[in-house]
């Protein structure tokens, strides 16, 4: 497995091919994940093992990416701590109360390791059929889950968040802590099922200015990427909006630094310091322009992304719902067309 292209990338060695896949690539964009799902909710369907599994494999069957990534959703530890919270179609995660107070963070409840059960049995399955596939395990990075627990719901501009950060550090702290605690829980679940590799995701940390991150929240994605350093596999950061924060987000632990589309690669890896593997960073805008265009921004982002020791292509944020599954299919066909020396 170590040699599979997207190790080989994530480790800065020589890859065989270029290895591409792509965040939520599996999900509404497949017509086939539509049809196993109907019936299904999200949550239910993140812990069904059986079905998490088939989900998982599916863009790697239909694409031929070099990875597949491990269907669940940020919120699933929660629920399985005994949170309250559903994933609302058309809204996103809805809690049933929002947790905005010391006594909120102190009713929090403790993970049961054993609740981690369906993880750990989805994630073997998914590894079994994807055979000499490499699985990455994923986790919401603890800025963006608290955000949710405070919020109560989606709310891009967090005022919630923003206040309790602001106005109580202490307990802020606590309910990061919490969150980094079962979220490191989540990961090692997956890696010692047998992930090659996790990813944990910050979808909101753009929000905050560089001094913010570095004293609200890093310590706790750092906790969390420590947590999981002895099993040895690459751990990689992404967040959204993030130029300001790539050298704090590689800061906190990342061996791969993953790059929206707000900056290029080769900038990001002049940022970086030039020694560290990238991985993205295709606007998703583009996945509905015509080819020529498509190709273009695909090839650019290759080039660009020859300055890092180690280059995963991918987009800048995930796949919208309404791509056409074919356009990924001729994606991937063209990235693994450009020969590993070419730039």
């Amino acid at each position: 497995m170590q040699a599979a292209p997207l190790l080989a990338a994530y480790r800065g060695a020589q890859v065989s091919r270029r290895p591409v896949w792509f965040m939520r690539q599996a999900g509404r964009s497949l017509p086939e994940y539509r049809a196993i799902r109907e019936g299904t909710s999200m949550l239910d369907a993140c812990l069904d093992p059986d079905l998490a599994a088939e989900i998982t494999v599916q863009p790697v069957r239909r694409h031929d990416v070099d990875a597949g990534i491990f269907f669940s959703d940020i919120v699933v530890p929660l629920r399985l701590a005994g949170v309250g919270v559903d994933i609302v179609p058309g809204v996103g995660p809805v809690l049933d109360a929002p947790v905005r107070t010391a006594a909120d963070v102190a009713s929090l409840p403790e993970l049961d390791p054993d609740a981690l059960a369906p993880v750990r049995d989805g994630v073997a399955l998914s590894v079994d059929r994807l055979g000499d596939v490499p699985l990455i395990g994923f986790a919401g990075a603890p800025f963006t889950l608290a955000s949710y627990l405070v919020e109560g719901r989606p709310d891009r501009d967090l005022p919630a968040t923003r206040a309790l950060l602001a106005s109580d550090p202490n307990t802020w702290h606590r309910l990061l802590g919490w969150v980094a605690g079962i979220t490191a829980a989540f990961l090692r679940a997956q890696i010692g099922a047998g992930a090659s590799a996790v990813q944990l995701f910050d979808s909101w940390v753009g929000r905050l200015s560089p001094e913010e991150y570095r004293r609200a929240v890093q310590p706790h994605s750092a906790a969390v990427f420590a947590a999981v350093a002895d099993l040895g596999v690459p751990r990689v950061h992404f967040g959204t909006a993030t130029r300001d924060l790539l050298r704090d987000l590689r800061a906190a632990g990342a061996d791969v630094v993953g790059v929206a589309s707000d900056i290029g690669l080769d900038e990001a890896s002049d940022l970086l310091g030039g020694d560290v593997p990238l991985q993205g960073n295709l606007d998703p805008a583009l996945l509905t322009a015509d080819w020529p265009t498509l190709e273009a921004a695909a090839r650019d982002v290759v080039r660009r992304g020859a300055a890092a020791p180690g280059h995963v292509f991918n987009l800048g944020h995930g796949v919208p719902p309404t791509t056409d599954p074919d356009t990924l299919t001729r994606l991937v066909e063209l990235v693994h067309s450009i020969p590993p020396e070419e730039s």
